[in-house]
């Protein structure tokens, strides 16, 4: 009692002990360790871990001293109790990161003991302790005993040599754990004295041990093993021919440990040990598998010889596959030719274990032919759909009805995954596979977890197929599924509520064919009701019974006669209800979108204020969710609706309208929109509720894309109906009203000039329904744009509003307007001119035959236009169909390859644009003539070039995409240019397409990707020295071709990481950690990138990586330096610093002796530690950096 109290108290944070208070504990618990209980003892054990860090550092010296002696005690009992002390002292030590020099002093005290121990080969209990404990320090603490990494060493090599297996098991452990942070030296001498060993030919029993050291070494030395591979493997691969099934076993569990650690290493062997795992795993000497006399079921019992281990032969080839098919993508295709038909071969096998992992292996083939970044192999994809479905399903219906629990999930496992990567490629086999699945979900003797593997292969099922091919075995499958639904287990019942939603679809698919739903309905409703009304089940199972209500309501709501009410009556009370509200609010969007327009009359009398009522909720998801219901509700059901129930949401609404939440003003104002339309005249006293924050949100620099569209049909909606009591008219002022108060001294802050296009754009949607007021409107546009006393704010609204009504009517009749625009051009206001050429441009669009010519014309012959009059041009290309510019295409053409040499860049890159957007109209003949431009001799024409084929690349599918992949490398071959500038353009260019369309440029990247490294290394010769008064600054032109090849880099990183040598990658990274700044915290952001994408890939290079990351981090900006420099140099440590973050994020990176010392070095330095500390906590939450590729 009086240790157990002792125990409870130095767990307490609170206690604190004397030093004579630490004598007599840490005395009398070590005492306590010889008692005669064992009880007594234990509890002695557990209080030696808290008090590690309640004493003071000799007294754990005293404790490691007792402890390691006791352990070599004759007394079993005494001995066994101080191991467990040891290991419960090691367990508490503070880590090395600390820095505490307790830790280390206290393990080396502890090695010197244990190595003296291993030496006693008389007691081989002693010698298992040590190695256990000696397993446990290094595992934890091994950077703390690097002075002591070559004598553990060379203790541990004799015990591999031990007669007792235990002792060489252990060893090998404690050899694992050693290898990660031990000195490139000893690495090499340990795996020199293992290959020594395997040469000399000893005895079987030796090798086995030897190879199984190996295996252990490469799992945890990983990349350290790749050098020593080329002496490695052909010794291994020559041991798989001796007869000895433990010895191949080993054999393959190495193979497998040096293809997931070193794959590329391995590359040159891949094939070899491909055709040896094949070779072996069919390897079952001791059984027929032709013999028909047996039956899977007799052979086990038949067969069952405890002699045979070629099962784990078989094993370790399966897993060994395995790991091949997880590390090389790039065979995917020889895979599927090679190895997919054998493993097919082997669904046969007869032990359970191995079968399992067959089964595992070929998940990991399926999941390899998922789709990556929206491609896949094509010759994988072929091979897929003409041979392996049927084959698969040929294997496998029969094993469905196995007994074997483990074969039935595994074949569920592996359908599940073939469903998920060929949609529809099973819906020729559902009939073989519908018996195998109503057997595991009625079968008594079937687990839980068979049944959920079951019903969640038959949920993928369902949604992967049509409709058509279930619905002639609903009377099959429905039975068996409603009886999951009554089962006891909540998790059973939860995933078949989810199957019967996806049957009910299937059933009587909203607008297609569908069988008579009648026999079905009943069973279905009955057990789905009978979880509804429960109150006393699980969240899940809630939820998903009023999901799965709401679908049988919304399908087959007419077919439910008197229950109808009641069950909408039960929904009305899940509103209610705090838990089940959002999921009841979601289910009621459903029922009221229904074709069969269930009678909803009955509860939206007091449904409708419950709904008005979530608006005030802080819940983001349960407004959203409710405003689209009210929509639907409003849209389908507006005769049901009385004023004071409208009225009851519309009070709501004006707090939901702030430019805070984009998405919910968005959809509120589609709300508003809908109740227009339908009940215009609820919406009578909305001038001083709703509308002024609709003009707010108008007037905001926030507001684009949906919100403002949904605005737009709002304001259309009002005039049309005239809701609201408000005219065009007064629309009109409330809309530019700001504006022209805007510069006063009321109103000393400009409006933002994203608030002028959503104005412009308003002032359209509401001439576009009011034709006759917008002539007038025109007019008046026209004078304020002329009158010289208008503000520049007027004339810039005037001008963008001419602009967006133009687009839309033709404005032909105003003589004059020509003549005001060209007039601006000439403003000394930048603001002025560029929405006068954005009106030129969109005024053009509306009328072509008048002002295009007219623009062309202009652009030819007024040079100091020509900037602005060719932004008017792009509007055009970009605004108008294919259709309407193709009789103008040769002259736009013409005039654009007047200008493609143009001096000014600006210009130049107009020009650029327009010639890409134009060649998109007309392809096949446009896109030749461009590729005949590269042979120009001029680089700035090139340039242009090269720079039009960018904005060729969209990432949408157009039909420019098949013509431009057959010759995108034509223009690639830019990247070889001897013009910095054209290489530089044609970066940009290869960047784009990696980012909107990488299925462009992934076959080309073998040859394109040397061009690309080649731009990120330091050219000399593009480096000079300008002399600026008494001082030469250095000017390095080659810096923005290398920063557009490290922003290619990156980007291919998320599109074609596949495709990537990633070592070679690393080469290039590394070297932009010693570039310049803006190189540099580029290669920062991809590090940390490259450590979640391929961490193992990122380890192999970290001892490499570390120093120039150390060097950023600790170098200091010289005292007199300008204040920019020292913002540049903390700017480059914080990137630096997130680099680092995102290293010690890779588990067991710290085992590098080298990351283990950096990061020692930044947690002592108090500056370093607080920016780490920093970077880590905005990780947790969530902040990221990440570089803009778009």
């Amino acid at each position: 009692m009086a240790t157990n109290d002792l125990m409870i108290e130095l767990q307490k944070d609170s206690i604190k002990l004397d030093e004579d208070s630490e004598k007599k504990v840490v005395t009398m618990l070590l005492k306590l360790l010889e008692d005669k209980n064992g009880e007594v003892q234990n509890l002695a054990v557990k209080c030696l871990g808290p008090l590690v860090s309640k004493v003071k550092e000799y007294q754990v010296e005293i404790m490691v001293d007792t402890l390691c002696s006791n352990m070599m005690s004759d007394k079993e009992q005494l001995r066994d109790i101080s191991s467990m002390g040891l290991k419960t002292v090691i367990a508490e030590l503070p880590p090395c990161s600390t820095g505490q020099s307790l830790t280390a002093n206290v393990c080396k005290k502890i090695t010197s003991q244990l190595i003296g121990a291993m030496g006693k080969q008389e007691d081989v209990s002693v010698q298992l302790e040590a190695l256990d404990i000696l397993s446990d320090m290094l595992g934890r603490l091994s950077g703390t005993l690097i002075s002591f990494h070559a004598s553990i060493l060379t203790s541990l090599l004799p015990q591999l040599t031990s007669p007792r297996m235990a002792v060489r098991k252990r060893a090998i452990m404690a050899l694992g754990h050693l290898v990660p942070s031990c000195s490139k030296t000893l690495f090499t001498q340990l795996t020199e004295h293992l290959l020594a060993e395997l040469g000399r030919g000893q005895q079987t029993s030796t090798t086995r041990t030897y190879i199984q050291c190996l295996a252990t070494v490469s799992r945890q030395g990983g990349h350290r093993v790749g050098e020593h591979l080329e002496k490695i493997v052909p010794m291994v691969m020559t041991f798989c021919s001796v007869e000895d099934d433990e010895l191949r076993e080993y054999c393959f569990q190495a193979f497998e440990a040096f293809v997931r650690r070193c794959p590329k290493e391995m590359s040159p062997h891949i094939s070899t040990v491909i055709k040896l795992c094949l070779r072996y795993i069919t390897y079952d000497p001791n059984y027929n598998y032709d013999s028909t006399f047996f039956s899977f079921a007799e052979s086990d019992d038949e067969y069952s010889d405890d002699d045979d281990m070629s099962w784990k032969v078989r094993r370790s080839s399966v897993k060994c596959l395995e790991a091949v098919i997880s590390t090389r993508r790039d065979l995917l295709v020889e895979l599927y030719g090679s190895v997919a038909p054998t493993l097919l071969a082997r669904f046969k096998e007869r032990e359970e274990n191995v079968k399992t992992d067959i089964f595992v292996a070929f998940v990991a083939l399926l999941k390899q032919t998922r789709p990556s970044q929206g491609l896949i192999t094509t010759a994988a994809e072929t091979y897929s759909n003409s041979n392996i479905v049927p084959t698969v399903v040929k294997a496998l219906h029969k094993q469905l009805k196995e007994k074997s629990m483990k074969s039935r999930q595994g074949c569920f496992c592996l359908l599940t995954e073939l469903a998920n990567v060929l949609p529809g490629a099973l819906g020729k086999h559902i009939p073989a596979l519908i018996p195998g699945i109503v057997h595991s979900l009625t079968d008594k003797s079937t687990s839980s977890n068979m049944k959920l593997d079951a019903l969640s292969f038959l949920n993928v099922l369902l949604c992967s197929h049509p409709p058509d091919v279930f619905q002639p075995h609903m009377k099959v499958i429905l039975p068996a599924v409603v009886q999951c639904v009554e089962d006891a287990f909540y998790k059973i019942t939860s995933e078949a509520l989810l199957v019967t939603q996806q049957m009910v679809k299937i059933i009587r698919p909203l607008g297609g064919r569908y069988c008579s739903p009648e026999p079905y309905v009943k069973d279905m409703f009955s057990a789905t009701l009978k979880r509804l009304k429960a109150a006393d089940i699980d969240q899940e199972v809630k939820e998903r019974a009023i999901s799965c209500m709401g679908h049988i309501v919304c399908h087959v709501g007419d077919q439910l006669g008197g229950d109808l009410q009641p069950t909408l009556q039960i929904f009305l009370e899940r509103l209610k209800n705090e838990i089940t509200r959002l999921t009841a609010v979601k289910t009621l969007t459903l029922i009221a979108t229904s074709p069969l327009k269930i009678d909803l009359r009955p509860i939206l009398t007091e449904g409708i204020p419950i709904l008005g009522s979530f608006l005030r909720k802080n819940q983001r998801a349960l407004k959203l969710s409710t405003l689209t219901a009210l929509n639907m509700i409003v849209m389908n059901y507006s005769d049901s609706l009385k004023p004071p129930m409208i009225e009851a949401v519309l009070n709501e609404l004006p707090a939901l309208i702030e430019e805070n939440d984009m998405h919910i003003s968005q959809v509120a104002v589609m709300l508003l929109t809908c109740i227009a339309k339908v009940c215009p005249s609820s919406l009578s006293k909305i001038g001083n509720t709703v509308l002024p924050g609709v003009f707010h949100l108008v007037h905001s620099p926030l507001l684009q894309g949906g919100a403002l569209s949904a605005i737009l049909e709002f304001f259309k909606a009002l005039v049309v109906t005239k809701a609201g009591n408000m005219g065009y008219n007064d629309l009109l002022k409330a809309l530019t009203g700001p504006f022209h108060g805007s510069g006063k001294a009321t109103d000393p802050t400009p409006t933002h000039r994203q608030s002028y296009y959503s104005v412009a754009r308003c002032v359209a949607a509401l001439s576009s329904v009011c034709p006759k007021e917008a002539s007038g409107m025109v007019t008046s546009f026209i004078q304020e744009v002329k009158n010289p006393k208008c503000s520049e704010s007027v004339r810039i609204l005037s001008f963008l509003c001419l602009g967006e009504v133009g687009r839309t009517m033709n404005l032909g009749g105003q003589k004059e307007l020509k003549t005001v625009i060209l007039e601006a051009f000439s403003s000394p206001n930048e603001e002025v001119k560029s929405a006068a050429s954005c009106a030129l441009g969109n005024i053009c669009v509306g009328n072509l035959e008048e002002y295009l010519p007219f623009m062309l014309k202009e652009i030819g012959s007024q040079p100091k236009r020509r900037y602005l009059l060719l932004h008017s041009l792009k509007e055009v290309i970009g605004a108008c169909s294919a259709e309407s510019l193709l009789s103008h295409v040769e002259d736009i053409w013409a005039l654009l390859f007047k200008n493609r040499e143009c001096a000014e860049e600006g210009t130049r890159n107009v020009v650029a644009e327009c010639l890409g957007k134009l060649t998109m109209v007309n392809p096949a003949q446009l896109l030749p003539r461009l590729k005949q431009q590269l042979s120009s001799g001029s680089p700035v024409a090139r340039s242009t070039v090269v720079t039009a084929v960018k904005f060729t690349i969209v990432d949408q599918p157009v039909p420019i995409d098949s013509l431009l992949k057959g010759c995108i490398g034509d223009f690639l071959k830019t990247l070889q240019d001897k013009d910095p500038n054209v290489r530089r353009v044609a970066l940009v260019m290869f960047n784009s397409a990696a980012h909107n369309k990488p299925s462009l440029i992934r076959g080309l990247l073998a040859s394109v990707l040397p061009s690309l490294y080649n731009e990120t290394q330091i050219r000399k010769d593009l480096i000079r020295e300008v002399e600026m008064g008494p001082f030469k600054h250095t000017v390095d032109d080659g810096l923005d071709v290398r920063k557009a090849a490290f922003e290619c880099m990156y980007t291919l990183l998320d599109s074609c990481l596949d495709c990537l040598d990633i070592f070679e990658f690393l080469d290039r990274v590394e070297e932009g950690l010693k570039d310049h700044y803006d190189i540099r915290m580029l290669t920062f952001i991809m590090l940390a990138r490259l450590c979640c994408l391929c961490p193992n890939a990122v380890v192999q290079r970290l001892d490499r990586l570390i120093e120039p990351l150390r060097v950023t981090c600790t170098t200091k900006v010289k005292a007199g330096s300008v204040k920019q420099e020292f913002e540049k140099q903390e700017e480059l440590r914080r990137s630096a610093m997130r680099a680092v973050a995102a290293l010690l994020s890779i588990s067991e990176v710290e085992k590098s002796p080298a990351m283990a010392d950096f990061a020692n070095q930044i947690r002592t330095n108090a500056e370093m530690a607080s920016i780490l500390e920093s970077i880590q906590g905005d990780t947790r939450s969530g902040a990221v950096e990440s570089m803009d590729t778009s």
